[in-house]
Formats: C-alpha cells, sequence, structure tokens
C-alpha cells in the first residue's frame, strides 16, 4: 500500500463535475445557456423537477482550513441586500422558465447558512418557493455552525420543508481547532443535534476532516468516539485539501505541521474502522451513512446521484445555483456566478444573470461524464464497441491497464468495477478516463493531492 500511496499520491480533481472548472472552455453566451436552462427544465420539470443550491457566503470568523468562497464580517447588515439579489436572480431564472418550477431538492450552503438570522431565512426561503410547487417528497436541507446555531434557526427552518441537517465539526481535538481556528464544542454539537431530532429533522449529517494541522490518531479516535455517541444518520469524511496558493487562510500553519501522506492515510484508516465498527456503510468516496440513511438505500438500488453538492439520492438534470461563485448544471452545459459579493448584487438587480464563466459540453464530455459518474457512484462502469475504440485512440485504456495491475480495478472489455483496494484511489481512477486534463496536463498544482 505504501507503494501505491507513494505513486498515486498526485494533485487531481475531486470530479464535482466533468470537464472539471479550471478545463471548461467559457464558450457558451448567456443567450445559449438561457436555452440550454430551458430545454432541460421543459424536459424534467413535470416528471423530476429541479434542484436549488444557494450560496450564503458570509461568516464571522475564517476558518484556516476552508477553501469555499466566503465573505468574513460582522456587520449583518449585509443580510437584507444580498437576500434581495439572491431573490432577484431566482425571478431571472422563472423569467426563463415560463411556468412554475417544481422544487425537488433545495440546499443552502455556504459560508455559514445561520449567519443569517431565522427571521430573514424564512424571507429568502418564502420568496424562493413563491409561485413555485413542491415536488413528491422535497428534499431541503441545509449547512450550519454548531456554535451559532439556534433552536429558532431550526424551527423556523422545518416549518419551512427542511428535515435534513449538516452540522461542520472537522475535529473536536482542541489543539486542532485553534489552528484551524473553528471552535465548536461537544456541547454545541449535542445540543443542535438532539434539539434538531426533537423538532423532527429526519437526516443529520456531519462533516469532519483528515489531515488537518497537528491531527494525531489520538484526536481522531476522541473526535469519532464522540461522533459515535451522537449517532448522526451520515459522515462526511473529507481528506483536507491544502491549497495555500488559492487559499492565504492556509498560510496560518506550515507544512511541518500537516500529517504525511502516510500517517494522514492511516489517519482516514482508523475513522474508517471506528465508523465500520458503529454500523455506518461506506458511500462512494469521502461519504457514510447508517443503513436506514437514505444515501445507503439509493446506492443499494442504484439511483445514488453526485453533483456540486456533492452526493444525493435525487437525479435532477437541472441544477439552478444562486449567490455568490453559485454554479448552475443543466446537464449539457455548467455556469458559474461572479465570485465577488458586490459586483453579483449590482449586476442581478441590473437585470442580467450574473455569469462569469460556463461550459458548453460536447459529445465527448457527455462520454467521459457519464463514465465518472458511474465510477463515483456505483464503483463500476460500461462502455459500447465504438466508445471503446475512442477510449483505446486517447489513451483511456492504457491508463486503465496499468491501474488494473495495480490491483485498483478489475478490467473486462467493455467495463470495469473499483476493487476494495482502489477505492481510496478513487480519484486517480477517474483521472484516468479524464481526456480533458491528459490533453492539457496543468503546468503546476491546480488541484489537492489525492491521498
Amino acid at each position: 500500500m505504501k507503494t501505491l500511496i507513494d505513486k498515486y499520491d498526485i494533485a487531481c480533481p475531486r470530479y464535482t463535475s466533468y470537464p472539471t472548472v479550471p478545463y471548461w472552455g467559457n464558450n457558451i453566451s448567456d443567450d445559449e445557456y438561457k436555452k440550454q436552462v430551458k430545454i432541460t427544465f421543459d424536459e424534467s420539470n413535470d416528471t423530476n423537477g429541479i434542484s436549488l443550491y444557494i450560496h450564503l457566503p458570509f461568516c464571522e470568523s475564517l476558518c484556516t482550513y476552508c477553501a469555499c468562497n466566503t465573505r468574513i464580517t460582522v456587520n449583518h447588515q449585509v443580510e437584507t441586500p444580498y437576500i434581495f439579489a439572491v431573490l432577484a436572480e431566482w425571478n431571472l431564472y422563472k423569467n426563463i422558465f415560463q411556468k412554475a418550477p417544481k422544487i425537488k431538492e433545495l440546499h443552502l450552503g455556504g459560508g455559514t447558512p445561520t449567519f443569517f438570522s431565522p427571521e430573514n431565512l424564512k424571507i429568502l426561503i418564502s420568496g424562493i418557493l413563491k409561485g413555485c410547487e413542491k415536488s413528491a417528497d422535497p428534499k431541503f436541507s441545509f449547512e450550519a455552525h454548531p456554535a451559532n446555531t439556534t433552536e429558532e434557526h431550526l424551527k423556523v427552518l422545518y416549518n419551512m420543508g427542511f428535515r435534513r441537517l449538516s452540522l461542520g465539526i472537522q475535529d473536536f481535538d482542541g489543539k486542532v481547532q485553534q489552528a484551524i481556528n473553528r471552535y465548536q464544542s461537544i456541547k454545541d454539537v449535542r445540543t443542535v443535534t438532539e434539539l434538531a431530532r426533537s423538532i423532527g429533522y429526519t437526516s443529520i449529517s456531519y462533516d469532519l476532516i483528515y489531515g488537518l494541522p497537528f491531527q494525531t490518531l489520538e484526536s481522531i479516535l476522541y473526535t469519532f468516539k464522540k461522533v459515535a455517541e451522537l449517532q448522526p444518520d451520515r459522515i462526511s469524511f473529507y481528506s483536507y485539501a491544502h491549497v495555500p496558493w488559492k487559499r492565504p487562510g492556509q498560510r496560518h500553519y506550515s507544512d511541518t505541521d500537516l500529517p504525511g501522506k502516510e500517517y494522514k492515510r492511516a489517519l482516514y484508516e482508523e475513522g474508517k474502522n471506528l465508523l465500520a465498527q458503529n454500523g455506518y456503510k461506506e458511500i462512494g468516496m469521502d461519504h457514510f451513512a447508517l443503513p436506514h440513511d437514505e444515501l445507503f438505500i439509493a446506492e443499494k438500488n442504484g439511483k445514488l446521484h453526485r453533483n456540486f453538492m456533492g452526493y444525493t439520492d435525487n437525479q435532477t438534470k437541472l441544477l439552478i445555483g444562486l449567490g455568490v461563485s453559485a454554479i448552475s448544471d443543466t446537464w449539457t452545459a455548467f455556469a458559474q456566478n461572479i465570485k465577488e459579493v458586490e459586483t453579483y448584487q449590482n449586476t442581478v438587480l441590473s437585470g442580467k444573470l450574473p455569469l462569469t464563466n460556463g461550459h458548453h459540453l460536447n459529445d465527448e464530455d457527455l462520454f467521459i461524464r457519464h463514465q465518472i459518474l458511474n465510477i463515483m457512484c456505483q464503483y463500476q462502469t460500461e462502455w459500447m464497441h465504438e466508445e471503446l475504440v475512442q477510449m483505446r485512440e486517447t489513451g483511456i485504456i492504457k491508463r486503465l491497464h496499468e491501474l488494473a495491475v495495480d490491483g485498483l480495478i478489475e478490467s473486462h472489455h467493455y467495463s470495469f468495477s473499483v476493487t476494495e483496494k482502489g477505492k481510496i484511489f478513487l480519484r486517480n481512477i477517474c483521472l484516468a478516463m479524464d481526456l480533458r486534463y491528459w490533453q492539457k496536463i496543468p503546468e503546476k498544482d491546480t488541484f489537492s493531492k489525492a491521498v
């Protein structure tokens, strides 16, 4: 395993999309993007509904490990104008739809959504749902900081239809929390978890990270012992993405404060084993769930999906991203919003979609996207004869052969499956399929390390 980690611990994408954002061609006009939105909406709204992601970027303090698009401020006067802009952007999309959208999935991410007051979150969600329909069994979820989430937050959002709560924990060890400037006590987490369950939330998720500065096997053991006592329905156990050239906050500690790659892998294996001992099942990459959870059931039934919000049991074809830096996906096109708050607000209020970057997928992109989604969600994929010819010509088959020799996949003529050994190298396996990466290998580290 050590030799494989040495070989495969390279910088590569996390594959929340294909093509990955650095390889987007910015080859789609605003008018063409609107056309793609309308086509996908008309095809899927009545049958599957649509998904909404709303990015709420504000945080009162900087978590130094974070690679999300955030705005640090203690001025809560920013809430109202931002909400007004998000609702204005949503109205621009409703003008494209020309009929009531059916909301299947709605997720509030950030930043810190619970930075916003309960009253303002109610104004936001009420405005979003005005003139819309809820699909059968809608999935509404939000991310929250355990240290600032109140009972009123939980009750207001529950009354608006939210049933899923994701708590960012990362690590309970005091030294680690100090290094990453992310503070919440076990008491905070327990209080919010128990309140949410008493109110009626049916799915509670914890986010944990391995590879953080000063993490040890002892701190992972301590964190997971406390997590096991609270029994969240699902857990995301991510590899820390160290990209200080992109996120200056990560320069608050040095590379020597981070666990080495072998030790980092040991942290993951320790956490994974502890989760298995407590009844959690591995889902795709970095996710775990109890057998009753809908994520586990979706994987078992072959219906697990992955998009810019992560793993989901919904397979809506249209995902609309609202707010700064949010990404929309029509299946045939991607588009990302402006990343700077004031520019975003001014653009929306001038009556324009706040797009800054996009990509129109060609047939080759769609084929590779399908393959990578299969790998990420089902640990296997397959193809037709004519596609095999293309894969040989582009070097994919040669790269897959090397993965098979290393025991990461079991390869067949028209398919392959990921082995148990290969699951920890899932990003590397997807990389073998990534034609755009191999056509233009980045000259410097664009992505975080795979292992």
